[in-house]
């Protein structure tokens, strides 16, 4: 009776050990479920969190191209500042972070209250306005608003005047300077590289006269060299005002010298613009591309959705950029005015920069001006 007894016991607590073995089996895979899920979670609202910032806030971009040199350097690591301007609500539907998108789909926008208009001078991100397709799959450009909506721009001899002055010019700008020796004296290369100088090449008897971008400071410390007879910037002698061949903009027709500009006017909001035949390419973009107008010329007569027009009045504000390299930039020379509508945002910190594989600490976290 006793080993009987004894049995009934020992196969009780097995079936216990076994209920308790599975309800721990249980617990754990419970554990593992409820990590995964708090896990899940986390990610997933960190991922909005992401998209949230990514497209109301802050982006993050990087300097492809030497357009802004020495101001912003090829390799710098940038936060650009979508608050400032006030950011763009979502004009496609897509994937996030996969750049898939639903093609040829536009969602209505608008740009959200920002604290601050787009200020001349100011470093802006925006997309290059004659690529086709929706403003915010465009490629982003970054250059300098010279000129905003209602500013009279005019070029001399590479100085851009704004409103009949000189524009301020910027330590970091530059252009192409010829240097020219003494005579029977040829400059060493690298010696003008430490100096700053970008060297583009070399023209004349033994290739002394040497071209390079320069910033105006690099260009006087080298002017001062014994060995230097002159330091200029160079000029194209090309194209002048006078040359007959009127400045456009449209069908990448842009000026083919961008050392000279006639004077313009931005194009603004409400600006009623007198048309002829001799100024329609410099507005073409703006009536067909950005404002979504059928423009034809007949018989140098212009129709605009297909009625016969002398003016036209501009539906929204324009902007007119410039890289601080201003001869090695394509910008709003050559391609035009980029409306309100293509600004992504302000240029605020160089968070990260290489030159090469090393990384300029100098510029790490520095604010751009």
């Amino acid at each position: 009776m006793a080993e009987k007894d004894q049995s009934n016991t020992d196969r009780i607590s097995k079936r216990a050990h076994t209920k308790t073995r599975a309800r721990a089996g249980r617990n754990k895979d419970l554990e593992a479920k409820n990590w995964a899920k708090e896990w899940g979670e986390a990610i997933l609202w960190a991922l909005v969190a992401a998209v949230i910032i990514r497209a109301f806030f802050f982006g993050a971009y990087r300097i492809p191209t030497p357009s802004m040199e020495n101001t912003l350097m090829t390799g710098d690591f940038l936060l650009v500042s979508k608050v400032h301007y006030g950011a763009r609500t979502p004009q496609s539907v897509g994937i996030p972070f996969t750049g898939v998108h639903i093609p040829n789909l536009r969602l209505p926008s608008f740009r959200l209250p920002g604290f601050m208009d787009v200020r001349r001078d100011d470093i802006v991100v925006f997309n290059y306005p004659i690529d086709d397709g929706i403003p915010a799959r465009k490629t982003n450009y970054i250059k300098r608003a010279v000129g905003i909506p209602g500013d009279t721009l005019a070029i001399n001899d590479k100085v851009l005047f704004v409103n009949h002055a000189s524009a301020r010019v910027f330590d970091t700008y530059q252009f192409i300077y010829e240097i020219n020796p003494v005579e029977n004296v040829r400059l060493s290369n690298e010696r003008l590289r430490n100096a700053g100088a970008t060297l583009l090449g070399t023209r004349g008897a033994q290739a002394s006269r040497v071209f390079a971008h320069l910033t105006e400071q690099n260009a006087a410390t080298i002017n001062s060299w014994p060995e230097v007879a002159s330091v200029s910037k160079y000029i194209n002698p090309n194209l002048s005002h006078n040359s007959g061949s009127p400045f456009r903009f449209s069908a990448g027709l842009g000026a083919s010298n961008t050392d000279q500009m006639p004077q313009i006017v931005v194009p603004f909001q409400g600006q009623v613009i007198d048309l002829d035949p001799s100024n329609i390419n410099l507005y073409h973009d703006l009536i067909v591309r950005y404002e979504g107008n059928h423009l034809e010329l007949r018989n140098n007569r212009i129709f605009i959705n297909g009625v016969e027009r002398e003016q036209y009045t501009v539906q929204r504000d324009y902007y007119f950029m410039m890289g601080d390299n201003r001869d090695n930039s394509e910008d709003s020379r050559s391609w035009g005015f980029v409306p309100d509508d293509h600004i992504v945002g302000r240029a605020w910190v160089i968070y990260f920069s290489l030159d090469g594989a090393a990384p300029r600490t100098n510029r790490i976290f520095k604010l751009i001006h």
